[in-house]
């Protein structure tokens, strides 16, 4: 009788024993998977992430603009492959009237109040720069439009510049990197919110001018 109890207790000593072991092994495969599922959670946290700032930005790049501040023009990059000079014929491969980006020279127009037109190759450079151009055509003058946006361009002391720009089919362009607005009468408003909204922000990438 005592040998037969002996024998049961050894039996649910092994008992306790592989239950202790299995006990491990399921928390352990349990642990296991909870690295797993957080694993997943954090990488598809990753991807959702990366797809929100992809979208920001070609929201940012592509959705209409803001009242005032313009509409898109598709970068043509920053390349300046004439150096300091101005080349001969002028460059005419720009997307837009006045340019909004694209190849250009590597010397910047003085900012500032001009009488007569900037070459497109040079004032790119001026826009890659963070600055605004405020261009303006009246074929049979127009010396009060003249002095109304010259009056707004002196306020700031540097980063914007002021031309005429012969040909163009509005009366006043105003350009920015990858930015234009154009209007046929004088909006001292609309032309201070694009000022403010593009002015002073940099366009250096992949080792242009």
């Amino acid at each position: 009788m005592a040998q037969k109890t002996l024998t049961r207790e050894k039996k649910e000593q092994a008992t306790d024993r592989l239950s202790v072991k299995q006990r491990r092994e399921m928390e352990k495969a349990a642990r296991a998977r909870a690295r797993r599922t957080q694993n997943l959670l954090l990488a598809a946290g990753g991807i959702a992430l990366l797809a929100l700032v992809v979208f920001l930005v070609a929201r940012s790049a592509f959705a209409p603009a803001a009242p005032g501040t313009g509409e898109f023009v598709q970068s043509l990059g920053n390349a300046h492959p004439w150096g300091n000079a101005l080349p001969d014929p002028p460059y005419n491969g720009y997307n837009s009237v006045p340019p909004t980006s694209g190849p250009h020279m590597g010397g910047l127009a003085p900012w500032g109040v001009h009488d007569q037109p900037i070459r497109n190759e040079s004032q790119v450079h001026n826009l890659e720069d963070g600055g605004v151009g405020v261009q303006y055509w009246c074929p049979e003058g127009c010396p009060d439009l003249v002095k109304k946006l010259a009056t707004i361009v002196q306020r700031y002391p540097t980063q914007i510049f002021m031309a005429p720009y012969p040909g163009l089919d509005k009366r006043i362009a105003l350009t920015a990197w990858t930015r234009i607005d154009k209007l046929d009468e004088f909006d001292e408003a609309r032309i201070v919110r694009f000022i403010n909204a593009y002015r002073g922000i940099d366009h250096h990438v992949g080792g242009g001018g």
